[in-house]
C-alpha cells in the first residue's frame, strides 16, 4: 500500500517526493541521547517524531531499518573540542566508572521511551563499541587531504574542505560569515582554524575513557560516531537522517562534511529536523530553572506543574504541533492536551458500543480517511491528522447522544481511524483500557518483591538481583531504602 510521501529536506529546504535507495526498504538513522542524565522533555519530541515516521512507513507497506545511536564517549561540555567529557564529568562527581553512568541512564532512557509508547530501534549502536570504525574513518579523511594531525590529535580541515564542497550548506551558513564573526578561544592552539573540529583527541593524563590509535591514546570526536555507524549499518548512501534542530549545527553539518570528505558524497538523501520545545516562551535550560525531566512530568513533582501528566498526554501534546514548528510547553497546555486525549480515547471506546445497520461508508467518513492520509503523507502533518480524528469524534458523539445506529461501512472506516491511525500510526495507546488491569499489575509486582525480600533474607542474592533486573527490564524502577523497597513504573 505504498503511497506518495512528501518530506521536508533540510538540505534543499523544500518538500521532496520520498524515494528510497532500495525499493520498499527505508534506511533511517536518528541521533539518540548522550546518556549522562535522566530523559527530559527535549528527548521526548525526537523520540515521538521519528517513532511516528517509522510507524507511518510500516503502515504504508515499507520495511524499515531504524538505527538510533547512543553517545557514550567524546561529547564535551558545550559541544566543544576541548574540556571535560559530559559522561566523565558525571562519573567523577559520583565516584563511579563512566560506563556505570552510561548503563544507568541508558536504562532510564529506554524506560521513558517505552512509557511514551515508542518502538525500539532495530539497531542501537554505542559510540564506544565502534572505535575501530571511527579510527578507520579518520584515517580515510586524512588520506584524502581533509584533515591533519597536531600533537597527537586529528582535526578536520574545514578550509580545505570548503574549497571543494562548501562548508555550511546544511545549516545555511557560509564560512566567510563565520570567520568574520568568530573570536579566538582558549584551548584551540592545536588547530589551524577555530572552525576545525576534532576527529580524534589525544587524552590528557586524567582522562579515563581512552583507546589506542595511530596518533595517540585518546578518543574519537563527537561528530565522527554518526558518520561511522550510519554507514556501517545503512550503507554509504541511505534514505533519512533525523535529529533535533539543535543538532543541525555543528553536529550534522560536520557529519555531512565528513561524509563528503571520506566518500565523495553526502551519503544522506533526506535530512529531517524536529524543532525545539520552549517553556512559557523561553528556551528550556537548567540555568533558567525551567528544565523538566519526563519523570517530573509523570509524577507532577516539578514546581511549574499542578498535577501529574500521563505519558500519553505528553505524546498527544507533542503531536498537536507539526514536528518542524516550535512547541511551547506550559501547565495549561498540558491540561488542554489531557482533555483532548481523553475525549478521543473515550470516543474510540464509545464507537464499539454503537449499533450498526447494513450500508456502505458515507462520503463524509470516506473523505475523513482520505484527509488523514493526505495529512500524514504531507511531511507528517500530525495536527491536521488530529483535527480529522476529532471530526470522527464528533460523528461518534452525535450517534451516541441520539442513540442512533451507523452503517457497517461507517463502523469499519471509523474503527480504522481510531485504531489503525490513532493507535497504530500516532501511537496513542488508550491508558484507561490499560489501566483496567492496574490492580492486578500492582499485585503481581508486590508479590515478586516479597519473593525477592525472602531471597535476600536467605542470602540468595543471585535470585534477588535477577528479580530486580527483570522488573527493571520491564520498566519497573526498584529502589532499596533503609525503610524497605520502593517501586515505580
Amino acid at each position: 500500500m505504498e503511497k506518495e510521501i512528501l518530506l521536508y529536506n533540510t538540505l534543499s529546504r523544500t518538500k521532496e517526493k520520498f524515494k528510497t535507495v532500495t525499493p520498499g526498504m527505508v534506511g533511517l538513522y536518528v541521533c539518540g541521547p548522550t546518556v549522562y542524565g535522566d530523559a527530559h522533555l527535549g528527548h521526548a519530541r525526537p523520540g515521538i517524531t521519528y517513532d511516528v515516521l517509522v510507524r507511518l512507513l510500516l503502515h504504508l507497506g515499507y520495511k524499515v531499518r531504524y538505527v538510533r545511536n547512543i553517545t557514550d564517549v567524546g561529547h564535551m561540555e558545550n559541544d566543544a573540542d576541548f574540556g571535560e567529557d559530559k559522561i566523565e564529568k558525571k562519573a567523577r562527581l559520583e565516584e563511579v566508572e563512566p560506563m556505570e553512568i552510561v548503563q544507568h541512564f541508558t536504562i532510564r532512557y529506554h524506560q521513558a521511551m517505552k512509557m511514551l509508547n515508542t518502538l525500539p530501534p532495530n539497531i542501537e549502536p554505542r559510540a564506544s563499541g565502534h572505535i575501530i570504525e571511527q579510527i578507520s574513518l579518520a584515517k580515510n579523511i586524512l588520506e584524502k587531504g581533509f584533515a591533519y594531525e597536531s600533537n597527537g590529535s586529528v582535526y578536520f580541515d574545514v578550509e580545505a574542505y570548503n574549497k571543494k564542497y562548501l562548508y555550511g550548506r546544511l545549516s545555511g551558513r557560509t564560512l566567510e560569515d563565520m570567520i568574520s564573526n568568530s573570536r579566538v578561544l582558549e584551548g584551540q592552539e592545536d588547530k589551524k582554524s577555530p572552525f576545525d573540529f576534532a576527529l580524534w583527541k589525544k587524552a590528557t593524563p586524567e582522562h579515563i575513557m581512552r583507546w589506542p590509535s595511530p596518533w595517540s591514546e585518546g578518543f574519537p570526536g563527537w561528530h565522527l560516531e554518526c558518520s561511522a555507524m550510519s554507514s556501517k549499518y545503512l550503507g554509504e548512501t541511505f534514505d533519512i537522517h533525523g535529529g533535533g534542530m539543535d543538532l543541525l549545527f555543528p553536529h550534522h553539518e560536520c557529519e555531512l562534511a565528513q561524509n563528503n570528505a571520506a566518500r565523495g558524497s553526502g551519503g544522506v538523501n533526506y535530512w529531517m529536523h524536529n524543532n525545539m520545545i520552549t517553556i512559557n516562551g523561553q528556551k528550556m535550560g537548567k540555568s533558567l530553572g525551567n528544565f523538566i525531566t519526563l519523570e517530573e512530568l509523570f509524577t507532577g513533582s516539578h514546581k511549574i506543574l499542578t498535577q501529574p501528566f500521563s505519558p500519553m498526554t505528553i505524546r498527544f501534546f507533542i503531536l498537536q504541533a507539526h514536528y518542524r514548528s516550535t512547541l511551547d510547553f506550559s501547565n495549561e497546555a498540558l491540561i488542554a492536551a489531557e482533555k483532548g486525549y481523553k475525549r478521543m480515547m473515550q470516543a474510540g471506546r464509545d464507537l464499539a458500543k454503537l449499533k450498526t445497520k447494513e450500508g456502505e461508508a458515507s462520503k463524509e467518513i470516506r473523505d475523513l480517511v482520505k484527509g488523514v492520509y493526505i495529512a500524514l503523507c504531507d511531511d507528517m502533518n500530525t495536527p491536521i491528522t488530529i483535527a480529522h480524528l476529532f471530526d470522527a469524534v464528533k460523528i461518534v458523539n452525535i450517534a451516541k447522544d441520539k442513540g442512533s445506529s451507523i452503517t457497517k461501512g461507517d463502523m469499519e472506516q471509523l474503527n480504522f481511524l481510531f485504531n489503525d491511525i490513532a493507535k497504530e500510526v500516532l501511537g496513542l495507546a488508550d491508558e484507561a483500557v490499560v489501566g483496567d488491569n492496574s490492580a492486578v499489575l500492582e499485585g503481581v509486582i508486590e508479590l515478586l518483591l516479597e519473593i525477592r525480600k525472602e531471597a535476600k533474607s536467605q542470602k540468595n542474592f543471585a535470585k534477588s538481583d535477577a528479580i530486580r533486573d527483570k522488573l527493571e527490564g520491564l520498566g519497573v524502577n526498584v529502589k532499596d531504602t533503609k525503610d524497605g523497597t520502593e517501586w515505580a513504573l
